[in-house]
């Protein structure tokens, strides 16, 4: 047997932090593999990365999710017990409720209401108003996804509830304040939302029956119960808090938009073109920076042993921006996608594999429906500025965004043409 290479001895937890998603493929590139062992809070864990790792990562007779996330992810980011610590039948069972929600006609309402809201809030903008890109997203998703999602919001919390679901992804990379603000964020969001799924199943809250809200509250598990109110909530928002992080790849497509000028040409010139930027948006730009996985039992691969129990980390960054697999990985490039063959396990920006029995997001085409209509709107429905500011993002911080968060000025409705 091969002996799996081994990064230092010492315990890197601290250089995740300063290294952010750096450390899996510094790591990588240093010791010329695609595996390497390290120390992570005291434990030891096996890195993998590249298509060929992920395809490793996602076999689900190898790999279980159970016990893999930390706890300090599981009570800010994710919610304790939730679908993503989930394993075989109750967690397939459970990965249908979610698939169930990602009809083309949802998809399709998704898009067009998230068209309406930006339609909205650009009404309200006055010419000389500086205009944050990113905090004006959160609001227009939350809006957008909350309606589509069957639960009532009012005006005077859209902000609050905004806020609360993006400072839950925010405490994902973070330590300290940031983290204590994520988890009281979540605290308070699944309170918000077990009281509208008890309110839907005592018939005082009425909610469309192909809605995320509805299905959610009589969702029955694969013992045919009812899932608990606070289980059901986060499950809920699992749906809705994805889906206002893509405020932050709206604001990275707006700097491709800047930093590229011929772009818009680009997406004008073909339909498809806009799906292509969409993919490229979350291939090139950081969020996931790495999943976790343990081993159901002892097995070999590739000459090297994994012993059952042990955690492993696939770098989801790393292979989004192999050189192997993707030319020129580091430029923006949608065009990339033209002759792209759809692989499994080469674009993983929100985990890779099949979606309705793997562990892939069921919320991805949530996620390009929401992009794709942001970029949209700011690509033909109005004209702006781009004053002076700083647009560089850091590669330490996770999750990442511009600094600035992409401000924009003298925003201009376009003229209808006739």
């Amino acid at each position: 047997m091969n002996e799996i290479p081994r990064d230092h001895k010492l315990d890197q937890s601290i250089n995740v932090l300063r290294e952010g998603y750096q450390f899996l493929p510094k790591r990588f590139e240093r010791l010329h593999t695609d595996i390497f062992e390290t120390t992570l809070l005291a434990e030891k864990v096996i890195c993998l990365t590249g298509e060929e790792g992920a395809g490793l990562f996602y076999n689900t007779e190898k790999f279980k999710r159970k016990g893999a996330l930390p706890k300090r992810i599981e009570k800010s980011l994710f919610g304790e017990n939730a679908i993503q610590s989930m394993d075989g039948d109750p967690h397939e069972h459970r990965k249908l409720l979610f698939m169930s929600l990602m009809t083309p006609e949802r998809m399709s309402s998704l898009y067009d209401l998230t068209s309406q809201q930006w339609k909205l809030k650009a009404g309200s903008w006055k010419p000389e108003d500086e205009i944050v890109l990113f905090e004006e997203a959160k609001d227009v998703l939350c809006r957008a996804v909350c309606q589509w999602a069957g639960i009532p919001l009012e005006e005077d919390e859209v902000k609050e509830r905004a806020e609360q679901l993006w400072l839950m992804i925010d405490a994902f990379g973070a330590v300290g304040t940031r983290h204590r603000k994520g988890r009281k964020a979540r605290t308070e969001s699944e309170k918000w939302m077990t009281k509208k799924i008890l309110s839907v199943r005592a018939g005082e809250l009425a909610a469309p029956e192909d809605s995320a809200l509805h299905k959610m509250a009589f969702h029955l598990d694969i013992e045919g119960n009812h899932l608990d109110a606070g289980m059901a909530a986060i499950e809920l928002l699992n749906v809705i808090r994805p889906t206002v992080a893509v405020a932050a790849y709206i604001s990275f497509g707006a700097l491709a938009l800047h930093e590229n000028n011929e772009l818009k040409h680009y997406l004008r010139s073909d339909d498809k073109n806009m799906e292509f930027f969409a993919k490229e948006i979350r291939r090139l730009f950081p969020f996931v920076p790495y999943l976790g996985a343990r081993v159901k039992r002892d097995f070999e691969w590739n000459g090297f042993t994994f012993k059952e129990g042990r955690l492993v980390l696939l770098d989801i960054h790393g292979t989004n921006h192999d050189k192997r697999l993707w030319e020129q990985p580091n430029r923006f490039m949608p065009e990339r996608f033209e002759e792209w063959k759809g692989g499994l396990f080469d674009l993983i920006p929100q985990g890779g594999g099949e979606h309705y029995k793997g562990h892939r997001c069921p919320g991805e085409w949530i996620t390009m429906e929401a992009i794709k209509a942001s970029i949209r709107f700011l690509t033909e429905e109005i004209e702006y500025d781009v004053p002076s500011q700083d647009l560089s993002y850091s590669l330490r911080r996770m999750p990442s965004m511009p600094k600035s968060g992409f401000i924009i000025s003298n925003v201009r409705l376009k003229a209808v043409q006739v």
